[in-house]
């Protein structure tokens, strides 16, 4: 589908200042010349993993949006994120997902580690030579971090870690990966028992396995981490030992939902527009298909999730930047962002009928690549279990307002120009 650089919706307004205003018309001529072009060869070549996208993006700094500019980053916010990671993903989703993979571990290390290990990484993040990856999700626990079987044993001033990590985003391009394991295997609590660690792509032991096309987002590269005793040292501890739980979790509700966020709601406006740009050409009973009434009640039906989900995903990056407590909607923003996505692109592949099913028609590449916003970050019953501890008010961490020093760095000014 053709990239179609747009003017903020108003119902944004309030989330948006003038800089976000112009980062938004940058994203969009950028899709439009380096991603749209690209977008049919990523889809026709689910083997390869595309290098050439997160080089443009990685020139432009987009990597460390978040980054303050201390370490050389744009310093620009959430929103700002989720507006990059949103207008990719209207023209490719498999391109923002490869921004939104190395922005989580990015969060990790602004948030948890020290400013000798910042100053290490985050500026090769900044001027585009490094990309990361968060290694959590493991081969039996899935993404049940209490399940964690990849071990880190001390050896002096050394930490040997042994285990396996799958469906790592970017786990082609990274080279680094910040890798969650068991430092206490003996009986601690889950809450004490994990560690996290930056483990560089090239130390000897780790191998990524060669890379496998998912169902959709063809051209980005979730693969599989085997570590065979690789040793790091002491300094490449993110955090405390012992802390790698709220490294995980934390990246998760702060970075990955929101990020999941943005791209199922690039993915839905790019379903509406080719959906209702067929049925205002598709001639039928001397007009178009797009003035049957019960063809527009569907595409209303549409919009008013694509509303919806546009606010959440917005209004949730907004309060986080404003460092207010918003783990609830981050999460909420991702569940109901995925779900009314999903429903708008099977009501789309209906009303395109048979022509839907075309191999190389935009509709089928869009109902494939939704389906990979649904397992990462939490599926839809982990975010329903979190809403109900949120309206029971039951008394879990909010990570957004422990997190409120670094989560509010990035206020917009009111006044900006």
């Amino acid at each position: 589908m053709p990239a179609t650089p747009t003017t903020p919706p108003p119902a944004l307004g309030p989330y948006l200042t003038p800089r976000h205003e112009l980062l938004w018309d940058e994203a969009d001529a950028f899709a439009e010349e380096h991603i749209a072009p690209r977008a049919a060869r990523m889809e026709a070549a689910p083997g390869r993993v595309e290098r050439k996208v997160a080089d443009l993006m990685a020139e432009r700094g987009w990597f460390a949006v978040t980054v303050p500019s201390t370490f050389g980053g744009l310093g620009a916010g959430h929103v700002a994120k989720t507006i990059l990671v949103h207008r990719i993903a209207c023209v490719s989703a498999a391109a923002a997902a490869i921004l939104q993979a190395t922005l989580i571990p990015v969060g990790a290390l602004l948030h948890f580690a020290t400013y000798e290990q910042k100053g290490r990484w985050l500026p090769r993040v900044a001027d585009g030579s490094l990309l990361l990856s968060i290694a959590v999700t493991e081969p039996r626990a899935g993404g049940h971090i209490g399940g964690i079987e990849t071990t880190a044993e001390r050896a002096g001033n050394q930490w040997t870690i042994t285990g396996s990590k799958v469906h790592i985003g970017n786990s082609h391009l990274a080279g680094a990966h910040l890798v969650v394991a068991r430092t206490d295997p003996a009986g601690m609590s889950t809450s004490q028992a994990l560690t996290a660690f930056m483990v560089e792509a090239d130390r000897p032991g780790l191998s990524v396995c060669d890379h496998r096309p998912g169902l959709g987002l063809h051209g980005f590269s979730a693969g599989r981490l085997d570590l065979d005793h690789v040793r790091v040292p002491e300094d490449n501890v993110i955090g405390e030992i012992g802390q790698g739980l709220s490294v995980a979790q934390s990246s998760s509700i702060l970075y990955g939902r929101p990020n999941l966020a943005a791209v199922s709601l690039g993915i839905h406006e790019a379903v509406v527009a080719s959906t209702t740009a067929r049925l205002k050409t598709r001639p039928r009973y001397r007009g178009t298909l797009s003035e049957l009434p019960v063809l527009r009640d569907r595409i209303g039906d549409m919009e008013a999730r694509l509303r919806a989900g546009r606010i959440l995903a917005y209004q949730s990056v907004h309060l986080l930047d404003q460092g207010l407590p918003c783990d609830a909607d981050l999460i909420n923003a991702k569940y109901l962002g995925h779900q009314w996505a999903v429903q708008s692109t099977q009501d789309a592949m209906e009303l395109h009928g048979a022509h839907a099913l075309d191999c190389d028609y935009v509709l089928q590449r869009l109902w494939r690549d939704i389906q990979h916003t649904y397992p990462p970050a939490g599926t839809g019953e982990v975010q329903r279990i979190r809403l109900a501890d949120a309206a029971f008010d039951e008394g879990h961490i909010q990570w957004s307002e422990r997190l409120a020093a670094e989560a509010a760095w990035a206020r917009p000014d009111p006044t900006a120009a």
